[in-house]
């Protein structure tokens, strides 16, 4: 559900900016950072690890779509919801600005479709769920509940920028179907990932205290495999948004239509280091590993941990010297 900035419209994408920030504002003052210090190296690799799993598309069976892993529920689940939201929105800015993944206009709307849903409404029905049920269920349920608010988030956003192209019946028709099996496949991937977590270091569950040194280790070598490597084999399917727009109207993109698009598009083409994940110009591939996607992938986590745990490094340092 990365939104291309084609999809709204100016007055659209600034006022979803404008929500983004506050939510983001709330979430620095309800994370706190010198108590939650510890938490900074494993949100780092988390952010990574979920961009990394953001590369790899999965095909739909019989539908011609695919899908990927967001990650908002899994962040959650794992950092809590407020640590969870700033992270996966570093993960989609970046993706934004240096590999052309979501729109620069469309970025406030993508991260309350991908993060707001999961981590602040999606994540409470997994802690219900999880007491009553099991892991499994309450991950499907949340990761289903999650993505279905994000879709027709989506449907509602075009609708209210007037994108007439869009019938809102049919949009909402192709949109909702298509992430209740991506949101399935999203909450098996989680309760799988969230499983393992917690058979590495089960006191996840109710506190940070001890050293994490080994998971973070675990994790970030997971996440340069699966951006590095297995990223190559991602399906080339369109998303289930492409998808949906394509079976709504006919093609898989709308054109920009104002100045703030064009001028957004250029900067965004200018700052991109590998758009599409891959090099300028086309890359090369080696059996079948693409080389232009795998450096995208090992180049975007590094980015991605080193953005997020920055904090860590100068909290650490400043608090050295003092």
């Amino acid at each position: 559900m990365h939104m291309a900035d084609a999809l709204i419209s100016p007055t659209v994408g600034v006022a979803m900016w404008g929500a983004t920030a506050g939510i983001a504002s709330y979430s620095l003052k309800k994370l706190n950072i010198e108590a939650d210090e510890k938490k900074l190296p494993l949100m780092g690799v988390l952010g990574a690890f979920v961009f990394a799993a953001q590369m790899i598309n999965f095909a739909i069976p019989g539908t011609g779509s695919s899908g990927h892993l967001g990650g908002g529920l899994l962040l959650a689940a794992l950092l809590g919801p407020y640590a969870a939201f700033l992270t996966l929105s570093v993960v989609l800015f970046i993706q934004a600005l240096f590999f052309a993944d979501g729109g620069l206009l469309a970025f406030g709307c993508n991260v309350l479709n991908l993060g707001f849903y999961t981590c602040f409404i999606a994540y409470p029905v997994y802690k219900r769920l999880i007491r009553r049920t099991n892991i499994w269920l309450a991950s499907i349920i949340a990761a289903v509940v999650g993505l279905q608010l994000g879709a027709f988030s989506v449907v509602v956003q075009t609708l209210l920028s007037g994108k007439v192209e869009l019938p809102f019946t049919t949009f909402t028709l192709f949109m909702q179907p298509i992430h209740l099996a991506i949101g399935i496949v999203e909450g098996i991937a989680t309760a799988a990932i969230i499983s393992f977590v917690m058979k590495t270091k089960p006191e996840l569950s109710t506190t940070i205290e001890t050293p994490i040194n080994r998971l973070v280790g675990t994790l970030g070598l997971l996440a340069l495999m699966i951006g590095g490597i297995f990223s190559s084999i991602a399906s080339s399917k369109p998303d289930g948004l492409e998808w949906s727009v394509f079976h709504a109207i006919g093609t898989d993109e709308l054109r920009a239509t104002t100045a703030v698009h064009h001028a957004l598009e250029r900067l965004q083409q200018s700052l991109a280091l590998l758009p599409d994940y891959n090099l300028k110009g086309g890359g090369t591939s080696i059996g079948w590993l693409d080389i232009g996607t795998s450096i995208s992938g090992i180049i975007g986590t590094f980015i991605v941990a080193v953005a997020i745990m920055a904090p860590y490094i100068i909290i650490k340092k400043w608090r050295k010297e003092a």
